[in-house]
Parts: C-alpha cells; sequence; structure tokens
C-alpha cells in the first residue's frame, strides 16, 4: 500500500500543520437586538443565551465583546407595534431608537464595523419587507424609495456597512446610487444576495415580533430547491455595486455558499441563523450533543464551504474559547 492518509493525522502537531481551514474571531459578525427603555436585558424565549438590550446595556455588551475580539455587530430593533405603519416611516426617525443606537455605538466603539438591516418589516404595520398594497401585493419599485431612504438614515447614523435583506429587485443598484449622490461612497453594501423563504428563522421573527401579518414571503424570497437563482442574484448584485455577497441561511445552504465562492471574486458572507442556533441549544440542553464542539463545528463547515465571514449568535462564545 503505497498511500497511507492516516500518516497525516497521526498526532495533533500534525494534524495542525495539514489543517485546511480556520475559525477565528476576525471571521464572527455578531448580530444583536435594541429594545427602547433603560437597565433592559430580555432573554428571547427561544434562543437561550441571547437577549434583547437597551441602549445602555447594549453598549455594556459590546464593550464586552470587543474585549474578546469581535469587532463587526451587526443591529436589528425590536420596536412596539405603536412604533410600526405601513409606510415604516420609524426607520428615517433621527430620534428614533435605532439610529441613536447606531450612532451611540459607532461614538463610544468607533473601531468597529457596524453593519445594519435594511427591510421594512421590523418596521412595518404589515410585517412584510416591502410595501403592501392594498391588494396584499408586495410592491417592489416603490419599496425601493423607502429603502434608499432608510440606508441614507442609516449611513448618516454611522453605519460602516449597509445590509439590504428585502430581496427587492433592483435595491442594491437603487441604494448605491442614493448612497454615492450624498457623498456616501465609502460605505460598503453587504447584499443578502441569495436569501431563502426558510423555516428556519422563527426564533429571529419572536426576537423582533416581525412575522407577517399575512401571507408569507415567497413572492421576494428564493425557493429552497434552486440554485442556479442563486447565480442570478449574484450577478445582479455584483454589477449594482456590492461589495458582499450574503448566502441566508447558511447550514442547509452549504452548496450556495461554496456556489457563489466559485463564481464571484467579491468575498462571501454566510448567515447562521436563528433557527440554526435554537437548534444546537435545545439538543444540548435535552444533553444529546456536545454544544461548543457542534458550534464550533458548525462554522468550520461555512469556512470549508467558502464564508469569507460569518453572521452568527454564537459569536461572542466562540470568542470566548478562541481567547482561552
Amino acid at each position: 500500500m503505497l498511500s497511507r492518509p492516516r500518516r497525516n493525522r497521526k498526532s495533533e502537531a500534525i494534524r495542525n500543520m495539514v489543517q485546511e481551514n480556520y475559525l477565528t474571531v476576525h471571521d464572527l459578525i455578531f448580530p444583536m437586538f435594541v429594545v427602547e427603555g433603560e437597565n433592559q436585558k430580555i432573554e428571547v424565549a427561544s434562543m437561550p443565551g441571547i437577549y434583547r438590550y437597551s441602549l445602555d446595556l447594549l453598549l455594556q455588551e459590546i464593550g464586552e465583546c470587543v474585549s474578546l475580539g469581535i469587532k463587526s455587530f451587526c443591529l436589528f430593533p425590536a420596536l412596539p407595534d405603536e412604533r410600526k405603519d405601513k409606510y415604516a416611516t420609524e426607520c428615517t426617525n433621527k430620534d428614533g431608537l435605532y439610529l441613536r443606537a447606531l450612532a451611540a455605538i459607532k461614538n463610544q466603539f468607533p473601531e468597529v464595523a457596524l453593519m445594519t438591516d435594511v427591510a421594512m418589516d421590523p418596521y412595518s404595520s404589515d410585517g412584510h419587507d416591502g410595501l403592501v398594497s392594498d391588494e396584499g401585493e408586495i410592491l417592489n419599485d416603490e419599496t425601493l424609495e423607502i429603502l434608499g431612504k432608510m440606508a441614507l438614515a442609516q449611513a448618516e447614523a454611522g453605519a460602516d456597512i449597509i445590509g439590504p435583506s428585502d430581496m427587492m429587485d433592483g435595491r442594491v443598484q437603487h441604494i448605491r446610487q442614493v448612497l454615492d449622490q450624498h457623498g456616501f461612497s465609502h460605505v460598503s453594501i453587504m447584499s443578502y444576495t441569495a436569501k431563502y423563504a426558510s423555516a428556519y428563522y422563527g426564533p429571529f421573527r419572536d426576537a423582533l415580533d416581525s412575522a407577517p401579518k399575512f401571507g408569507d414571503k415567497k413572492t421576494y424570497q428564493m425557493n429552497p430547491a434552486n440554485s442556479k437563482e442563486a447565480l442570478i442574484e449574484a450577478t445582479l448584485d455584483e454589477q449594482e455595486g456590492a461589495d458582499f455577497l450574503m448566502v441566508k441561511p447558511a447550514l442547509a445552504y452549504l452548496d450556495i455558499i461554496k456556489l457563489l465562492k466559485d463564481n464571484t471574486n467579491l468575498p462571501v458572507t454566510a448567515y447562521n441563523v436563528s433557527g440554526e442556533y435554537a437548534m444546537v441549544k435545545a439538543a444540548a440542553e435535552k444533553g444529546w450533543i456536545d454544544s461548543e464542539k457542534v458550534m464550533l463545528e458548525t462554522l468550520l463547515s461555512m469556512k470549508r464551504a467558502g464564508a469569507d465571514a460569518i453572521l452568527t449568535y454564537f459569536a461572542k462564545e466562540v470568542a470566548t474559547l478562541l481567547k482561552e
């Protein structure tokens, strides 16, 4: 027998020598939730260990994360129903929770990369990512105007990376044009390029109370059965001015991460979504799996598939382990 691959596995030193992929703290983007009020730290029931923070405690938590080496964060607003309306007008309220939070984070932690979410659903009384017509149709081009204003307001508040998660056609181009016209050509766009109509989003919608009030999101989010369609979306986003391409969810779509990585020169990111996090936590609570080992293996699989960065609710846990 001439070939014995086990020779390269015989000791930890040799295994480390030939290891192909690594997970580091620099790969991590931490999604976080902000709520109104003071001294508020409310656990998301379906996401053990993940909290909705009022701004004062959010800043403390970010400080702890920065001390662990996490330098990238993505912020989402959890708003009460009275702040929501059909046109998502709260999204451009400079005195509102979200824009104040962005400004406060950048003021206290200017060194971090601060990513935002651009979609109507956190602000919409309809719970959809786009503007809903009287007939219940999601209006694409009318939504773009709202998204452009939302993105501009976030850039003005200090955002480094705009994250359009809405899946409207042409939104990357429209947002890029709005940002450039107002002097924000330095602000990046991380497009949710291949965002699938997935059942893995349930805990996130619990956290934001942003589930659609009727129907579903299948007319704008992608069909889980399709992969070639992701290449169409990637080509368009790249042509329209995206700086990063994202795949969401990640774990059930590793083939899509690999597909995009093989067909673009742009960085590819993966969103390790709430349902993926919740499954690991639930199984660990039952004693069925080792949470830390499964967490690390799961995230490493995303790196192996080609992800350059990962949005993950495990970020603080991973950073803590890597620092030990």
